[in-house]
């Protein structure tokens, strides 16, 4: 009995997460029906693992139940990501501003920003986004406040539900994203003043917003005191 549920909990495992990567690549839009037999049947599997899948997914909140309809992809909630990269600047301006960062990593940062200036060539808007959570939770690592750094890892999983891609939606932002990296390094190398670090690294994150804001019909003024 114990290898059976083993069983099927590895089947739900690979259910949620191939439905939870084809829902942030784009591939299931907000609103697309799930529609659990068919599901089943792409991913070889019982319809069992599938609704328990999408039973996480729900209480995650990618996906809702409408009556009469099913299961169906959450929709873009625009002011939760606002939210979000708000709350993102001040915690991210904080941990980086005051974070214990090794050579080493800054140098894996650097390599990081570097692989993401190189797939500016052929832009994939999803390997971007990928490579540039990994870059800044590189940096936010380093925080000694581990409730610091909680709050942060929470935030980004918030983002992911908020907005798939953003640089899907503004890929002009990407660019000018990897520069940004590029300053925000130098500052470290150079341990600048860790208000001149923070108000930076702040106002990187705010850009991004505001960029994405620009597509909006009625953009968002987003300030904090310097």
């Amino acid at each position: 009995m114990v290898g059976v549920t083993a069983i099927v909990g590895s089947k739900t495992q690979y259910a949620y997460e191939t439905l939870r990567d084809r829902i942030v690549e784009g591939r299931y839009g907000p609103g697309a029906r799930l529609v659990f037999d068919r599901i089943a049947r792409e991913l070889g599997v019982s319809p069992v693992p599938v609704r328990e899948a999408v039973r996480r997914l729900q209480a995650e909140g990618w996906v809702v139940f409408e009556p009469n309809v099913g299961a169906q992809v959450a929709d873009i909630d625009p002011d939760a990501y606002r939210h979000t990269m708000e709350t993102l600047a001040l915690l991210e301006g904080h941990a980086v501003a005051h974070a214990r960062l090794s050579a080493a990593q800054l140098d894996r940062a650097a390599h990081l920003n570097d692989l993401m200036a190189a797939s500016l060539v052929e832009f994939d808007p999803l390997g971007f986004t990928r490579l540039n959570r990994e870059f800044h939770l590189l940096l936010c690592d380093g925080s000694p406040n581990p409730r610091l750094r909680e709050l942060i890892g929470k935030e980004w999983a918030r983002l992911d539900m908020s907005r798939r891609t953003t640089f899907s939606l503004v890929p002009g932002r990407a660019r000018e994203s990897v520069a940004e990296h590029a300053e925000l390094l130098r500052l470290l190398r150079a341990e600048a003043p860790a208000e001149d670090v923070e108000r930076f690294a702040r106002e990187h994150k705010l850009n991004t917003l505001r960029a994405v804001d620009e597509r909006s019909p009625a953009p968002l003024s987003v300030e904090f005191p310097t």
